[in-house]
Parts: structure tokens; sequence; C-alpha cells
């Protein structure tokens, strides 16, 4: 039986529900069960049931109902369930959808994938062992993927004879246990699974027992229900460009509710536009609500890429660049903070340097949970998962293997320094700049190594010193012989490297110097993160470019060779990407321009984009009758 069978059944009387617990606590067979009771299982279905329980099953000459469960063959042989097997069945009152997660710690993962889409979990204890500790991190890992509500089915009391108090105790130990973890509903049932007990009918077993059966219990659960009063939320996957006549931004609605003509703001940027088109498979919608896929055409032509998230204005995710995130570590090899990892938040991708809430050293096994610390080197979207589970969970990426090593939850933003607190400068900005003569900004030169970046950076500032603005020049090289000295080139590193550069140059902006940054900087994201950092001030993208051919044959510093000869691993060009500039204000060809006409260029953009008008703060030269400075 699949979906099909229930089709007019409406999205409010779905309750998606996983059972987990300890191996051989009897899930599969309570399913199975379950199944078999409310005439979910056909009459071919029990004639194969009855031929694999003689050859598979545990249960003698009875029908094993674990086997309708247990579709692997390494499952029937081994005893155990590995893979998470999805059933559909439905009552007069309800239809399911039920996942059956493994209960050996090894396949705890599986049991995960099962958690993160559930409303309820069955979390089974064998009533002749008691709580194990497989049953503990179980009910950690369905709190942690915002599970709410739960039954513990206190399995095989017909081993124990029905015994009340035998069901008491452990009920009592689970509810001390769960006090923290935040669940609304904890339901106990004594159940025999192999024989039916309090599944869909009363049981003689357990004539003391006076609470609902297990299928009532399913039937009163909360569902998930959609609300439109949601803030909306929608993750760009994809810049949908077919030709030069559409520009369009794909994904998925993942909450609340949008309409043509809707205002909206680009997060983490802040940059804001219309809605002019909601187009579907079908054709254009008036609107779109969560879990539609959908493309959004927008009035305005902004820079919308893939990772960021649409918002409504008047109620967007916050940007941080540092979080509080709670985790389960999925990876075979414990977590290193030496290794370096990537995390993914909805579409974005960045670089995150991890670590502990009180800087202890960093301790994460196999199936371990815990709670860290996540710094990225640019701003994202930012939802806590308890206000919006769509957008607040994370998976992180070993960057090494690309294996997926932990999900997570994101909790609350993190103060990058929470016992120091900024303090405004005694002089701001526009007196730094009405001094100098000029306003202070910074010039991003990017491109592959050997392109030609500090040598048409140094040509810039040559002539702007000659003309009397006040430069600083930030070349890569020699910032990692003084203030990125402990970096490496690590895709981590490589990001930290670029945002410390970003810093400094944010620094010399507010001192109203024109700081000329040379740096290889091959990721997009992280020079989209400086130019976020700088606001409003002046920031211009130029690309020097020149194609890998071309700087090989040129290798300055002989870093090509040293890589042909595999001295340097992962070096940029070779065997690194380099995502080149999307929209920079400038495109240097240094194949056919010398580094004086390259410079001449910079000089131009900088001519147009300051100005020579005066103005607080504003367009260009400020008014100053003893300075001398122009551009």
């Amino acid at each position: 039986m699949d979906g099909a069978d229930f089709p007019d059944a409406p999205e409010r009387d779905l309750l998606r529900f996983l059972t987990c617990g300890s191996v051989d606590d009897g899930k599969s067979t309570l399913i199975g069960r379950l199944l078999f009771e409310t005439g979910q299982v056909h009459d071919d279905q029990l004639t194969a049931l009855t031929r694999e329980s003689r050859r598979f099953g545990t249960t003698g000459e009875a029908p094993d109902y674990a086997l309708l469960l247990d579709g692997l063959e390494a499952e029937r042989e081994q005893g155990i369930t590995i893979d998470v097997a999805y059933r559909y069945f439905s009552s007069p009152r309800r239809s399911f959808i039920v996942a059956d997660t493994p209960g050996h710690e090894q396949y705890t993962r599986n049991m995960a994938t099962g958690a993160s889409t559930c409303d309820l979990a069955v979390i089974l204890v064998d009533a002749t062992k008691g709580l194990t500790r497989q049953t503990k991190r179980h009910s950690r890992i369905v709190s942690l993927f915002g599970v709410k509500q739960v039954v513990l089915a206190v399995n095989k009391m017909d081993l124990v004879d029905g015994d009340q108090t035998v069901f008491r105790k452990i009920e009592n130990t689970y509810r001390d246990f769960v006090q923290e973890l935040g669940f609304s509903a904890v339901t106990a049932i004594p159940t025999s699974a192999r024989a039916g007990d309090n599944l869909s009918r009363r049981s003689d077993l357990t004539r003391w027992y006076d609470g609902p059966t297990l299928l009532e219990a399913l039937e009163t659960a909360e569902t998930a229900t959609v609300s439109p009063s949601a803030p909306f939320r929608f993750p760009v996957q994809y810049v949908n460009r077919p030709n030069a006549d559409f520009r369009g931004y794909s994904g998925t609605v993942a909450a609340g509710l949008v309409r043509a003509g809707d205002h909206i703001v680009v997060c983490p940027s802040g940059r804001t536009g219309t809605v002019a088109r909601i187009v579907a498979w079908e054709g254009d919608r008036v609107c779109a609500r969560a879990g539609d896929a959908v493309t959004l055409v927008l009035t305005e032509d902004i820079d919308v890429a893939r990772g960021d998230v649409l918002a409504h204005p008047h109620n967007r995710p916050a940007s941080v660049e540092r979080f509080a995130g709670e985790l389960l570590w999925l990876g075979e090899m414990p977590l290193e903070s030496s290794r370096g990892y990537l995390v993914r938040i909805g579409a974005r991708v960045e670089p995150v340097r991890l670590s502990t809430l009180d800087g202890a050293d960093l301790e994460l096994a196999m199936n371990g949970i815990g709670s860290l610390i996540l710094t990225l080197p640019a701003p994202v979207a930012f939802d806590a998962f308890r206000d919006n589970p769509a957008t607040g969970g994370f998976i992180l990426i070993d960057r090494e293997t690309n294996a997926t090593v932990a999900a997570g939850v994101a909790q609350h933003p993190v103060s990058q320094t929470p016992n120091i607190h900024a303090t405004p400068s005694a002089v701001e900005r526009r007196d730094h700049e009405r001094l100098n003569g000029h306003r202070g900004g910074a010039v991003w030169f990017t491109g592959l190594p050997g392109s030609g970046k500090t040598t048409i950076a140094g040509e810039v500032e040559r002539r702007l010193h000659a003309r009397g603005i006040r430069t600083a020049l930030l070349d890569g090289d020699n910032l990692r012989h003084g203030l990125n000295h402990d970096l490496g080139f690590s895709a981590a590193d490589r990001a930290e490297n670029v945002r410390r550069a970003g810093e400094v140059a944010r620094l010399f902006a507010d001192a109203g110097v024109v700081a000329l940054c040379a740096l290889v900087s091959p990721s997009q994201i992280q020079r989209d993160g400086v130019r976020l950092r700088f606001g409003g001030r002046p920031f211009l993208e130029v690309f020097v470019d020149a194609s890998p051919a071309t700087c090989r044959a040129r290798d300055p510093k002989g870093l090509y060779a040293r890589a042909a000869a595999g001295e340097i691993a992962d070096m940029t060009g070779v065997s690194a990407p380099y995502d080149v500039p999307e929209k920079p204000e400038l495109i240097l060809d240094t194949r056919r321009l010398s580094p004086g006409e390259a410079a001449d260029q910079v000089i131009a953009l900088l001519d147009a984009t300051f100005g020579f008008q005066s103005g607080e703060g504003g367009g260009g030269v400020l008014s100053n009758r003893t300075s001398r400075a122009r551009f």
C-alpha cells in the first residue's frame, strides 16, 4: 500500500512518526503487527510472510511481523534493521508515514535521518532490560531535531507477566531523564508487539492500564501544520538565466507565503526588491507558500546569488558570522580541530572554524552530541532552529573527503568577543577624510598567482601618492610575513587570510586612507563577505585577468614549477579552484595591457567613483583649502 491509496486525505491528517530504540527492542515487529491489525497487509503478502518466517523468522511457526519491514537481505540474515524503512498506512481517523529506524549504534546516522522529518517518535524499551545508553542517545537525537512528542512503548510486557511495577519504574525513570529535553508530551504505553497487546486493542495482560492504545495515541497526536503567517523564507538554490531576457531565482519556499508585488530583502546583503512574477512549472502564480518549488523574478536588477535567503523586510533573518549550534557527529573519524570543514546552511556553503563554548579542546567521536561555536568568514542569514526548523539546520562537510560528518541545529548568535565591546572612534571617518582631502576606501585586486595584481597595485599606489593621496598597499605575501604568519594554506586558513586583510582594509578606509589590496582571494563568497563588511564605504573589486597558461609562462615566483613538481599542494589555478568575479567594477586583461596601461584604467575608475564634488562623507574629494589632493 502506498500514498495513492489515500489521495484525498488532507495534509493536516497526515502524521509522520518514527520508531527507535536499542537492537532487539521490537521496533520492526511493532510496526509489522500494527500494519497487520489495521488491515494493511494483503493476502499475497501474508502468504509471503508465512514462507519468509519459516526461513528467517524468530517466532517459530507464528508469523514474524518484523519481516514485513526488514527488506534488505543483510537485515534478514543479521536480524537487525540497517536502513530506514518507510511505510504508509491509514486508520479511519488519520493517515501515517512511519520510519522504522536502525537500533544498532553503528547506524545512528540512519536514525537521525528518519528523525529529521517526523512529528512524533515511538521509542521502544525492552521491559526486561529497561533504559539503555542507546535509548537515551535516541531520545537526545529526536529532541535535537525538533521532535516534541514521544510515545514510550515499554515492549515485551508478556515476558514480565504484565507487571505494573516494572512498567512504572521504567516510565518514571524515563520521565526523569527527559525533563530537560524539551518534549511537549510523553505518553507511556505497555505493549507486546509480538502478541499485539495495546497496539490497536486493549490487552487482558495489563488490565491495570487505562491509557490509550498505541493507535489511539497516534491518532490524537498533533501534526505539523504549515502556517502562512510564519516569516517568509526562500533560500536561493539556483540563479536561473536561460537567456538575456530572463533572470529568476529558483528554490523551494521554506516557510511562510510570498505574493507577486511583495517587497523582499536579500539576506545577508540587505539589498531590497519587489517580486514581479512567481513562476512555477504550470505557469505564473499569484502566490507561493511553504513547500512550493518556484522561481521568483524581481522587478529590480539587484545582486542575488545562490545561498542568499529572500525574506520580507519587516521580518528578516539575522546576519551573523558566528553562532552556537548543537550537532550530532556522524563521521567515522573523530572531530579534529586541525582538519578543514565546510558548513552548509540551506544552499550556502562556507569554510568554518569550530570551537567549544568554554575554550576547551574539541572532543567529539562518532554518534557523539555536543555544542560548538561555528565561525564563518562572511555573514550568513541566520534563523534559530526552534524558530524556523526549515532554515535553522546545518550539516558539516569534510573538505578532504567531501563526506557529511555532522548534522546540527543553530541555537543562537554569538558575539565575536563577548567580553569586549567596540568603542566608536574619537575622530569620525568624514573628519579623517576632510583632513586628507579625499575619501577612504578599498580597491581589491584579485586574480590567479602571477596575473600581475601586486605589480599593478604598486603602480597605482605610486601614482596616487604623487597626487597627494594617502594609500596603504596590502599584499597577500607581505601580510603572511606578519599579521597572518600563523596561517597555512588550508581552505579555512585561506578564508581567514582574506577576512583579516579585509578587516585591516576597512580600518584604513575609516581613517580616510585608500587601501590597495592584492590577494588571490579565490572564493567569490569570501570576496563578497569583505564587501559586505565595508557597508557604505567605497569598495572596488578589480579582476586582474590572466589565463592559467599565461600565469604559468610568467611564473615570477616559481610557484607553478614547484606545483608541477609536487612541492605545492592545492595551488590556486593548478589543483585548487578560482572563482572568476561575477560583477567586478573593472576587468584588466593583462595579456594585452601593460602594467602602466592597467594602472591608467584603475585611476580612471577611482576618478569616476570618487569624483571631484565636495560634501560631508559623500561623493569624492572633500573641501579642504589646505589640501592639493585630487582624484
